[in-house]
């Protein structure tokens, strides 16, 4: 199999495309990059080390697909991920690479007539239904009530059912309608592919940025001694996330991938769940736990644009139907993240303090 990874330099394209590598040893992988995002040209070193083949090219360049070989499954991972993105500034660069870079990647892929697996994202939900749930509020966090008004959503988290009208952030924006493109080019050409909204995903070699990368950044800040801001809710930092390492959403891409046939034109949520989510707060204890240190956090009180309350993942429809499901804990994620940054700590300072 020759499998292509878009944005194969970031985050989640380089940690999935060396796991491929690694435990499929006659698999060609390729990782595809424009290496825009700082620190991603870190990961060139390591992909080159398993064997890796890196191109550097830009999917919103139809000419540079041209360039490249045949291949057999194409992971979607390329994206400006940021949720703030076009908020104060020019929206373009996230349409062209989240959009039109998501037709290129299905031209290439009908071209080949290869697989294609589409990362896209929990943020294809709307803000504003999010943050009208009716919740409660615990000494650490928000929980989801059981009882609400919208179908698609417990206590447990939320399903892939959970209404899809209403706005979103751009980014979302672009993931819902990347999906919408994906499902057409699957029914008019015959082709093969799964769509996973992935909730938060984190791990070694993140980058991570208040607005993208959020564990990552908040244990760097502990690293490192610099302030955070809780940020909006009530300034308490009780906003909660579900959290999903890397290598828990590889293992479910090697099930999607030796079973395409079953899951070929499914949409899945996938994240971490209820049993690894977290609070700010409560990822503050951990982040004190592990790098020693104890740092000024402020309390913002003005929710920011595009801000969420509560984001859990149901996972119960990827798990009835693969019995997949996370394994690797919050405290072993924030452990991990903190001993990588120790390690390369000089290295990561201009990108991570």
């Amino acid at each position: 199999m020759n499998i292509l990874i878009t944005g194969g330099a970031g985050f989640v394209g380089s940690n999935l495309a060396i796991e491929f590598k690694k435990n499929r040893k006659d698999t060609q992988v390729v990782a595809f990059d424009n290496l825009k995002r700082r620190g991603s040209e870190l990961n060139i070193p390591r992909l080159k080390e398993v064997g890796i083949e890196f191109i550097h090219g830009d999917i919103r360049n139809r000419e540079d697909f041209e360039a490249l070989g045949k291949s057999d499954l194409v992971i979607e991972c390329s994206a400006e991920p940021s949720v703030m993105a076009g908020v104060d500034s020019s929206p373009e660069y996230l349409l062209n690479t989240n959009l039109l870079g998501t037709v290129n990647c299905l031209e290439y892929v009908r071209k080949c007539s290869a697989d294609i697996i589409f990362l896209s994202s929990s943020r294809v939900y709307p803000v504003r239904t999010i943050n009208n749930l009716k919740f409660v509020e615990k000494p650490t966090r928000f929980e989801l009530s059981d009882e609400q008004d919208v179908p698609g959503v417990s206590s447990g988290g939320y399903t892939e059912d959970f209404p899809l009208n209403g706005t979103r952030t751009l980014y979302g924006a672009t993931k819902l309608a990347s999906e919408l493109i994906i499902q057409e080019y699957i029914e008019m050409y015959g082709l093969r592919g799964v769509i996973n909204r992935c909730g938060l995903l984190t791990g070694s070699w993140q980058m991570g940025k208040v607005d993208q990368g959020v564990v990552v950044h908040w244990v760097a800040k502990h690293y490192y001694q610099q302030s955070l801001s809780y940020m909006g809710f009530g300034g308490k930092g009780k906003q909660v996330r579900d959290i999903l390492h890397v290598k828990d959403l590889y293992r479910l891409l090697e099930i999607e991938i030796n079973d395409m046939a079953v899951h070929n034109g499914e949409i899945y949520n996938v994240g971490g769940g209820l049993e690894q989510s977290i609070s700010l707060l409560e990822l503050t204890g951990l982040c004190q736990k592990y790098t020693g240190n104890k740092i000024p956090i402020i309390s913002v009180y003005e929710d920011r644009v595009g801000d969420i309350r509560i984001y859990i993942t149901d996972n119960s429809r990827i798990t009835e139907k693969t019995g997949w499901k996370p394994e690797i804990t919050v405290d072993q994620i924030i452990k991990e993240i903190s001993i990588w940054i120790k390690e390369n700590s000089e290295q990561l300072r201009p990108i991570l303090a």
